[in-house]
Order: structure tokens, then sequence, then C-alpha cells
């Protein structure tokens, strides 16, 4: 870079908001977009290709390695929080599982304040982000730069077998849980084009590259936004080890996600003054809720031996890795073309609530998630999660130093509520196991153990064998009220210049993965930005079981 340079936009990070934002903006020609990237390429093997899905969520080169604070009521655990520092952000290392949430998770949306955002106004954006493959209706789009598919199409039978079981236990079917009918069992979709990962990076910004108004910038590090009395009008950033000023015309975009962009506010000056002066921080704009509204799906793995010999555990030796590789590398095709996360369901986890609150991923195999079986022989796990929890935490910077990471502290099932939930997930999920169509696959319980049923049993092997399912989100929230931190415009409050478009301006987490709901928040974000929002007619049908308040299915 020579001299000062200047754009009219400048957005903050290339992840599944950030990458769409600086594509969208620049299809623009009068005006210029910069788009900045801490890491660096993403054109590596094992990012684009599915089944290794668990090499660059667990590969520092990729992955910002943010941890959390000891987690009291997870028996003081530290827990890993993986972020991605790689173009395409976390939708280069995720498990491509497309789940939009359910369409009252949007409607929430607005009743928390963020006016506009109901279901009706987002789904013509979530179509919009969609180049589905399997499904064709009027939820599901057909014409947009992420391929949605269904891996293998669950040619195992384990995965029919864990579905007809829970119609068997009096669950519904869903045929696409994405459209009218989240509630139920069904097959998964996943972001995956013709057998590789369709990342942000891949499905927006590779066919746009050569764009003469779209600047990107990779391996540069935002050290903070530099404001001019309350407008942001640049940022500050450290690229070959050299520090550079570069300033906007018109906004800057934070995209940096649910830790990145509270943390580049708060070393920036902007967050509660009080927190900003005990890191030695200067106070810019004194703003209390950003880091605050941290929350984060939970989920554990149920683990049975197979009586059948048909599971991914069978596919794990060296040399049967190698021919899967060799046949990805030649065809795109095969086990390496997929997640394997191809059954799914959603549930209630008790009479009384309204949309879904349980998620079920079914994997025919028991492994782990960096590629090793979780124990010798055949084997199949069931990821389950209470996916609506009432828990918060926080994002706090400790440094002036945006190199220092902050403070993160999730307070995972620290209410009652939580921590029922998953009581139930664990109770529920045992009597859909039990039924005749799992029966001839179905062996020994590994984990949770049969001897594990008590509420404080359960409460234990919960808080040792939780995980995070990485949906971290909610800490910059859009709204209205006291912890409030950008408007339905996604505009920061007090300051001019500046949106915050990631999954830390969801008010609330949906019952599902977060990585559809970032894109389409994404796509709509920009028609704000370029004031072109797009005004839906008519109010989409969406499916509520009649006896929701009576009865838990």
């Amino acid at each position: 870079m020579v001299g000062t340079p200047s754009y009219d936009y400048i957005v903050i990070g290339s992840g599944s908001a950030g990458a769409i934002v600086a594509a969208r903006l620049s299809e623009d020609k009068s005006v210029s977009v910069l788009l900045i990237e801490a890491g660096g390429s993403d054109k590596n093997i094992f990012i684009k290709m599915p089944t290794a899905l668990g090499i660059p969520m667990n590969t520092r080169k990729f992955n910002w390695g943010f941890k959390s604070e000891p987690e009291r009521f997870l028996n003081d655990r530290i827990m890993n929080c993986p972020r991605g520092r790689v173009l395409g952000g976390s939708s280069s290392i995720n498990g491509m599982v497309y789940v939009r949430g359910n369409p009252f998770d949007f409607d929430e949306w607005e009743m928390l304040g963020a006016n506009g955002w109901n279901f009706k106004n987002c789904l013509p954006y979530f179509k919009r982000v969609e180049n589905h493959k399997i499904k064709n209706s009027m939820y599901t789009g057909n014409e947009g730069a992420v391929s949605i598919s269904g891996g293998n199409n669950m040619k195992n039978p384990l995965y029919n077998a864990f579905i007809d079981a829970a119609i068997e236990a009096g669950y519904e079917k869903t045929e696409d849980y994405n459209g009218y009918q989240q509630e139920g069992f069904g097959q998964k979709f996943m972001n995956v084009d013709s057998g590789l990962r369709a990342s942000t990076s891949y499905a927006y910004l590779d066919p746009i590259k050569q764009r003469k108004n779209l600047t990107i910038l990779s391996k540069s590090l935002v050290t903070k936004i530099i404001f001019n009395k309350k407008k942001a009008c640049g940022v500050e950033l450290i690229k070959n080890n050299k520090n550079y000023s570069i300033y906007s015309h018109k906004e800057i975009i934070l995209s940096a996600g649910s830790i990145g962009s509270p943390h580049i506010l708060q070393v920036s000056g902007v967050g509660c003054r009080k927190k900003l002066k005990n890191a030695g921080i200067q106070v810019i704009h004194d703003l209390p809720g950003v880091g605050e509204n941290l929350q984060d799906h939970l989920e554990f793995n149920f683990q049975y031996r197979c009586k059948q010999p048909i599971t991914l555990n069978g596919q794990i030796s060296l040399l049967k890795k190698l021919k899967i590789g060799i046949e990805w590398i030649i065809t795109k095709k095969g086990l390496g073309a997929s997640n394997h996360f191809e059954a799914c369901g959603f549930i209630r986890s008790k009479a009384g609530v309204k949309w879904p609150d349980i998620q079920y991923h079914f994997l025919p195999g028991a492994i782990t998630y960096d590629g090793t079986v979780a124990f010798s022989g055949h084997g199949f796990q069931v990821h389950v999660g209470h996916n609506k929890p009432t828990s918060r935490g926080s994002v706090t910077a400790t440094s002036s130093d945006i190199k220092v990471h902050p403070k993160i502290h999730f307070n995972y099932l620290s209410t009652e509520s939580d921590r029922a939930g998953f009581r139930a997930s664990v109770r529920l999920t045992r009597e859909i196991m039990q039924q005749q169509s799992m029966k001839p696959f179905v062996g020994r319980a590994i984990q949770p153990s049969e001897n594990i049923q008590t509420d404080d049993e359960i409460d234990e092997f919960i808080r040792n064998s939780v995980d995070s399912a990485y949906h971290p989100c909610g800490t910059c929230r859009m709204g209205k009220g006291s912890n409030a931190v950008v408007d339905e415009h996604l505009s920061v409050f007090g300051i001019d210049g500046l949106r915050v478009v990631d999954s830390s301006v969801f008010p609330s987490i949906p019952n599902g993965n977060l990585n559809a709901p970032t894109m389409m928040l994404a796509e709509r974000a920009s028609d704000i930005i370029k004031n072109k929002v797009i005004k839906p007619k008519a109010k989409p049908k969406v499916y509520l079981n009649k006896k929701w308040q009576t009865s838990q299915r």
C-alpha cells in the first residue's frame, strides 16, 4: 500500500457475513469496497473436502483459538471456541450443516425489538442465499450463490432407521425442516457444491475476485477503528509487520463475528465505560451492551455400539482414508463428499413450548471432531442439544492490544430451565433409540450409560460431557433497550458511519446452526445499506403443532 488509501466501504472480516456484504456492495461499479481478513487463503484440500471438517476446525492456522474462562456450571471446564481466521471465516472451518432455524425464531427477534426482522421479511433473503439441489418450493431458493445438497443422500441404512424410530415414538416426519415445518425428523442438508465445501469465500468471493472496485486484503489484522469524534472514518491495521491507516468515505461494516466484533469495538473505545477503563482503553462512546448477551448452543453425543458392521468406524484405517481421499480427489464423490450429518430432528422438550428447542444430528459412526474413532469396533452417535438457552454470558476486552484475546464467559447452564432442557434431551432420546426400527442396530450404550438415570446423575454427566456446538452469537444485540448495540438497520447506536453485520447482532439464538441465518442477515443487510429492501406481500404459512400447549408431541 502506498500513501493513505481510502475506499467508500470498508468491510472487516470475510466470514459468513463479511464476504457476502463485500460481494453485494461491489455490484455497484461506482463504489469502491475494501474487504479485510486477518487470515490467509482458503485454498486447502482439508477445507475443500467435506468429510475432513475436523481438520481445519482444529488447525491453528485457520482458527483464532479462543478459549472460555472456567465455566462454573460445567465443573470449571475451559471450553474451546474455534472461530475462522481464513478467507470465508467460520464458513471455511464449520460442519457445513445448513439449518435456517425455526420461523418463530425470527418473529421472536422482532418481538425483542429488531423491527422488520420477522420471518416474513427474512424468507426472501434465505431464498436469495440458496441454490437448493434437493427441494423446490415457495420456501426454497434455487438461484442463489450457495449450493445446498444432501451429501450421499442417506445411503447408510442407519439414517432412515433413526427417522423411522422417531416416527414410531410419536413424532412427525418433515420433508423440509427449513420450509413450512421444522418440527419432526427427516433428511438433513449441507452447503456442499458437487462435493466441495460451499463457504462464502467459495460461493461469493471466488466468482468476483477480478472486480476492479473490490480489494481483498488478507493476512491483515485490524487493530482498531478510527473515529473523528463520534463518526467512524477508518481503520488501523497491521500487514507484513507494518502499520497502516485506511479511510472510508461512506461506511465501515464490522463483520468479525460474535467474538471479534465486540472485541474490536471495545479496543476502539466503544463499550461499557467502566470495563474499558479497567482495560486501559480510552473511551470514545459509552455503550454498555457491547460484549453482553453472549449465547451459544451446547450439545453432547449419545454413543452406541452397532450390531452390524455398517458404520463409519470401519472406514478410519489409514488405507481406507487414503482410498476415500483418492476417490474424492478424482470424482468429488463418495464418503469424502459428505459431512455425514444426513439425518436430523427438531422436537419440543415439553408441553407448553411453542416451537422446537431440541435439535438432533445423526451420524452413522462414533467419531470425534478430529476424525478419530471414539471407541474400537462399530458404533454410531446422535448429537443432541437444548437449543433455546436462557443463560447469557459476555465477551470483555482486557487490554487495548487487539492481539490479547478477550475474556470469554459463556455462563453455560446457569439457569434451571437450561439444565431441565438437557435432562429432557437425555430421556427423550433414549425413548427414540428403544423403538423397533433401531433394534437391529442398537448395541450397548457407551455414553451416557444406562446407569445414569436420576436428575442428579444426568446433571453430572452433562456437566462433564457437554461440548459447545460452536454457535456463539448475540454480543452486539440488535433492538432496543439498555443492552442493545445496533438498531434494526444494524447501525451502532451513537456512532455515525458504522454498522455491525454478523451473528453478534442476533437478539436471541435460533433453533439451529448459525451459518444459514448469518448469511441471510448479510444478504438483507446489504440491501438495507443500498436502501432497496425486498417487501414481501404475503405472510408465509408455517407449522404450529395444534397440541403444543398440552402435549410434548
